[in-house]
């Protein structure tokens, strides 16, 4: 079929992906002149005709219920048709892949990566459930991991949109049965809480490998839904306890949506979330216990729910590991995060309201205000060098860095060095003003900007970070900015400099006239290191998206220029 025209207007291309009920391809909008994903219905075939009614009016349900859901965590219908005597979807294609072939292809998952991904996949839940839409079939394959690193959830084909019984028949249980809820295995109505089952049992697949109640058959399958407790995950690490909220057997148990978020955004961090432990089972066990499809005589008076390990063993991570189009052609999340090292447990006192703070002092980058900010131009004229893409700054023979100045120096001539009253120096043009915040704490910030804060530079200094290792740091601030109107991550990766561990976070979005008086496309960096003496020093600036050139050659002389405080 390769190379057909379908209703005039798809040109088909390879095929990218395929399952029971069809064929996903890679197809070419002759009219709009755009790359498309269509799903082939090929179930159609092989049905009566009573039963092909069905299926279109399910494929029409699809893209009704998928149009109903404004979120940018769900894929975008384009058109939904009929030809040959069976239904077709058109869909948006990003290249990316499954969670399900992740998992495949590397054995399980970062257990912060997959919280960070559980929670793309829970606001895209919420949105379809404020809609009035049950997805019903969450699963590792339903969820979509896209090169650029967004998190999709996709394939509403069997959802239900509340107050429609025309699509699903009577009795009739839909989903596959590795994710059904007990309720619904029951025969009981599904509601949002039961797709919130379904996205505990997929987080557990994603860390440990495997279906948390997979059995010999379908129907053992389904029992084990309805009567056992998933088996003790040994690398969920802080994920486990919100894995076990999410599976809890009476839905009205489970946490709701923003307190699923909660939880889901501490794991994140790499923090084991203190609420999720209310949702711990606690009974004790003296019956038999099925390990996969074994059963093990349990002992009087041991809980069947123990302390969870922390972390061993490998782990995947993905995002820009992810390779060729998802298996559904539809978009999805996030890059490589590595291993995260979070800070120590004694200093939770005050770890997250540090963590709010960091976030609010990235944020002044999205919705400048009254903050200030560093101005993009070329003050230096044809002298600046390029940027150094390593973020390492020139060291004199004893490892001091220097100035940045002279031959082959990217700090321009007429630049002047400030001494910050936060214990930092660098150099700056002569008209850039500070701003300094009444910070309290541990954490403090001082801002520079020529022009009241449409281009600004923002120095952070923590004394007492809560991480160790400034990329789990960045991360973790990305989890909590990703709502930003048209968020896109240009890179976000480790480095070194002055001869410490570093990271370095670019990205873009859209400021809105309601969060700013700058507002447009604009772009960002962010620099973060701890230097020897345990002090977190976050370098960020940000301008309009058009003045980047020149941005990244000053970000460049500061960092060349930057001196940490000495005592």
């Amino acid at each position: 079929m390769q190379g057909r025209l379908v209703a005039g207007r798809y040109r088909l291309g390879d095929t990218i992906g395929s399952g029971g009920m069809g064929r996903v391809w890679r197809a070419h909008d002759e009219v709009l002149n755009r790359t498309v994903a269509i799903k082939e219905l090929t179930a159609a075939l092989y049905v009566s005709e009573s039963d092909q009614a069905i299926l279109l009016a399910r494929t029409r349900g699809e893209a009704r219920a998928a149009a109903r859901i404004n979120h940018s965590a769900v894929v975008t219908v384009h058109d939904v048709l009929e030809h040959d005597g069976r239904p077709w979807i058109v869909m948006e294609l990003v290249e990316g892949r499954s969670l399900a072939d992740a998992v495949k292809e590397e054995e399980r998952v970062d257990p912060r990566e997959a919280a960070r991904i559980g929670l793309w996949v829970l606001r895209a839940l919420r949105a379809a459930h404020t809609a009035g839409v049950l997805h019903r079939d969450v699963k590792p394959g339903n969820v979509l991991l896209a090169d650029d690193g967004r998190v999709l959830l996709t394939d509403f084909g069997i959802a239900q949109i509340e107050g429609d019984s025309t699509i699903t028949r009577t009795g009739e249980v839909v989903g596959s049965v590795d994710y059904l809820a007990p309720e619904r295995v029951r025969g009981h109505d599904p509601g949002p809480a039961s797709d919130l089952w379904a996205l505990g049992a997929t987080l557990y697949t994603a860390v440990e490998g495997r279906s948390p109640f997979r059995r010999t058959s379908p129907l053992t399958t389904m029992q084990a839904v309805v009567e056992e407790e998933a088996g003790e995950p040994r690398y969920a690490g802080p994920l486990a306890p919100v894995i076990s909220a999410f599976l809890r057997k009476d839905p009205e148990a489970r946490p709701d949506a923003t307190e699923a978020e909660h939880l889901l955004a501490q794991a994140a961090e790499g923090r084991r979330p203190d609420a999720a432990q209310a949702y711990v089972p606690t009974t004790h066990h003296t019956g038999p216990v099925r390990q996969g499809d074994t059963l093990h005589q349990g002992t009087p008076g041991t809980p069947t729910a123990t302390p969870y390990p922390p972390v061993t063993g490998p782990t995947a991570s993905v995002g820009h590991h992810a390779t060729g189009p998802t298996a559904h052609g539809y978009p999805a999340g996030h890059a490589a995060p590595g291993p995260a090292h979070p800070g120590p447990a004694g200093r939770r006192r005050q770890g997250r309201l540090r963590t709010v703070a960091l976030v609010v002092a990235v944020a002044a980058l999205i919705g400048a205000g009254t903050a200030v900010l560093l101005q993009q131009r070329d003050d230096g004229g044809g002298t600046q060098a390029g940027p150094d893409p390593t973020g390492t700054a020139s060291t004199t023979p004893s490892g001091s860095p220097t100035d940045g100045k002279g031959p082959g120096g990217s700090v321009p001539d007429d630049w002047t060095r400030r001494d910050d009253p936060l214990g930092f120096s660098l150099y700056l043009p002569k008209d850039w003003t500070r701003e300094a915040f009444d910070d309290e704490g541990e954490l403090k910030q001082g801002d520079y900007s020529p022009d009241g804060g449409k281009h600004l530079l923002r120095v952070s200094v923590d004394t007492a970070p809560d991480y160790n290792d400034p990329h789990a740091h960045q991360l973790d601030l990305e989890v909590q900015l990703q709502r930003l109107v048209d968020y896109r991550r240009v890179t976000l990766e480790r480095g070194t400099y002055r001869d410490r561990d570093s990271a370095r976070w670019e990205y873009t979005w859209t400021a809105l006239a309601k969060d700013t008086p700058f507002p447009g496309p604009r772009r960002a960096v962010a620099h973060t290191y701890i230097s020897r003496a345990g002090v977190e020093y976050a370098l960020n600036m940000s301008g309009p998206a058009a003045d980047w050139p020149t941005t990244e050659r000053q970000f460049a002389a500061v960092l060349q220029s930057w001196q940490e405080r000495t005592g």
